[in-house]
């Protein structure tokens, strides 16, 4: 009988079935809620009025900050696992996993110990509260400080589940809580008119997410205790280069607002900032291929460079399946689409700006997966250096054509970041990591004709000129990227209704 807590090979963890199988989970898990708070946000506002519904986006802003406070520990804790289940070392492993909860732990509470004693101020001064609401955002924001524990130590629960590949349970397990995390305060407004009880049932909800990662890592951690703290020391580094890189993004995406805010009104942020919030969805798609290519790089880099080049190549075809049709839709008919949700005069405004910004995402998404790479690798610190490297660029730029051309420059410059973006992550992966080369090399023909065909799409107007660059941008993508497929993935293509067969290793 197959032992259940055998590890797998290394050829499975690597394999297709597992690469599609994470990838859909996690798209899964993350698509669902984002259409559910989308569908409820209305409801919320609604229950809540404007002022309630202010402090309560606040509070998921500051949920957000705590999440920084795990220090990339989840992602650096998920690279450093599938090393060590890859030579079997599920002992070391279970400690590992130990001190860094421990350590986690115990910087999470000094950071809601400190975010309890500034909220006084915080709420009476800061933020100016009406002194009508300060009584109660004061202990809604106390309740929410609870939280701040909950929040990192289910990154790093994340990451040994993400380790282990355990995609389909992780995401069955977080998708009730994702729901009542939404539909539990609506439930909460129905009977009892407080940010208190709102706060309380988002708190229950990271619990309930806490117990549920608890009990599904208890299998992959034999022999589980609190580990040397010093073991940690390695993850603080990875982990800090992480999210130090994701800061420098999240810094890249907002600053234009700022700029435009400063050069213009606060209309044309508007205008701008609605189109980008939408474009950037599209980044549930690559970080739903980048979780499940992280722990297969991870664990087969050393042993298998064949195997980790092979997942980068797959992992940026995915990547570029996925989201080039929504891209060329976007390109070709974003001031439609913006007119449909928003109306006529935000489409005359914004509609070029969403186009422009349609075609540059399918270059931020394909830097996913280099990306991923230099991570699994140990070289995150280049990522953040690279980025740091464009807003030195960038910024300028930005400026320049914002001032020239207004909202429309900024949009062309923030695409124009992207594609450098991903041309620098593509290039050093494969310089840090040569056995990458030739799948790094192929990625390059196919991102090109993408990226030239969007950039003719948004030259014209005329819907059966468009539609004819679409397909013809389709088709040579495709014919360009099929001598980068191998035999399995050919036959796909040719007869998708047999992709269940192949995941599971029968011919398709």
């Amino acid at each position: 009988m197959t032992d259940p807590t055998a590890s797998p090979s290394q050829a499975e963890r690597t394999g297709a079935r597992r690469l599609v199988s994470g990838v859909f989970w996690n798209a899964l898990g993350r698509g669902l809620p984002l259409l559910l708070a989308l569908a409820l946000t209305p409801v919320l506002v609604h229950l809540m009025g404007l002022e309630r519904w202010g402090l309560f986006t606040l509070a998921l802003a500051m949920v957000g900050v705590f999440g920084v406070f795990d220090l990339g520990i989840g992602p650096a804790l998920t690279r450093a696992l599938s090393e060590r289940i890859e030579h079997g070392d599920r002992r070391e492993a279970s400690r590992l996993v130990g001190a860094a909860l421990a350590a986690l732990g115990g910087l999470a509470c000094l950071v809601a110990a400190v975010f309890w004693a500034i909220l006084p101020w915080l709420v009476t001064r800061a933020l100016n509260v009406p002194e009508a609401l300060q009584a109660e955002a004061l202990a809604a924001f106390r309740v929410l400080a609870v939280a701040a524990p909950l929040i990192v130590v289910n990154a790093a629960l994340w990451g040994v589940l993400s380790a282990h590949q355990r995609f389909a349970a992780a995401n069955l397990a977080t998708l009730p809580v994702a729901v009542m995390y939404y539909v539990g305060p609506v439930l909460v407004l129905l009977v009892w008119q407080s940010l208190v009880g709102v706060m309380l049932a988002l708190v229950a909800c990271r619990l309930a997410n806490t117990l549920s990662y608890a009990w599904l890592v208890r299998r992959d951690l034999p022999g589980f205790g609190v580990g040397r703290l010093r073991d940690v020391l390695p993850l603080l580094r990875i982990g800090g280069w992480m999210t130090a890189g994701s800061l420098l993004n999240q810094g890249l995406i907002y600053a234009d607002r700022f700029l435009i805010g400063a050069v213009l009104t606060l209309a044309a942020v508007a205008h701008y900032a609605t189109p980008l919030d939408l474009v950037l969805r599209m980044w549930i798609l690559p970080v739903a291929v980048a979780q499940a290519l992280l722990p297969a790089m991870a664990g087969a880099f050393r042993s298998d460079p064949t195997a980790t080049a092979n997942l980068l190549r797959r992992g940026g075809l995915i990547v570029l399946a996925l989201t080039l049709p929504p891209c060329l839709l976007l390109a070709a008919e974003g001031d439609l689409l913006l007119r449909l949700w928003l109306g006529r005069d935000f489409a005359a405004e914004g509609g070029a700006v969403l186009r422009i910004l349609g075609a540059g995402i399918l270059f931020s998404c394909m830097a996913y997966a280099p990306n991923v790479l230099l991570e699994a690798i140990g070289r995150p610190d280049v990522a953040a250096k690279f980025l740091l490297a464009q807003l030195v660029v960038f910024l300028p730029l930005s400026a320049l054509l914002l001032w020239r051309f207004g909202i429309e420059g900024a949009a062309v410059a923030w695409a124009l970041r992207c594609a450098a973006d991903f041309s620098g992550k593509l290039y050093f992966a494969q310089r840090l990591y040569p056995a990458a080369r030739m799948a790094a090399r192929g990625l390059v023909a196919p991102a090109i004709a993408a990226g030239v065909g969007l950039a003719f799409l948004l030259q014209f107007q005329h819907p059966g000129v468009m539609a004819a660059l679409a397909a013809a941008t389709l088709a040579a993508v495709l014919a360009l990227a099929w001598p980068l497929l191998d035999g399995d993935e050919r036959a796909l293509l040719r007869r998708p209704w047999r992709a269940r067969q192949l995941l599971r290793g029968r011919p398709a």
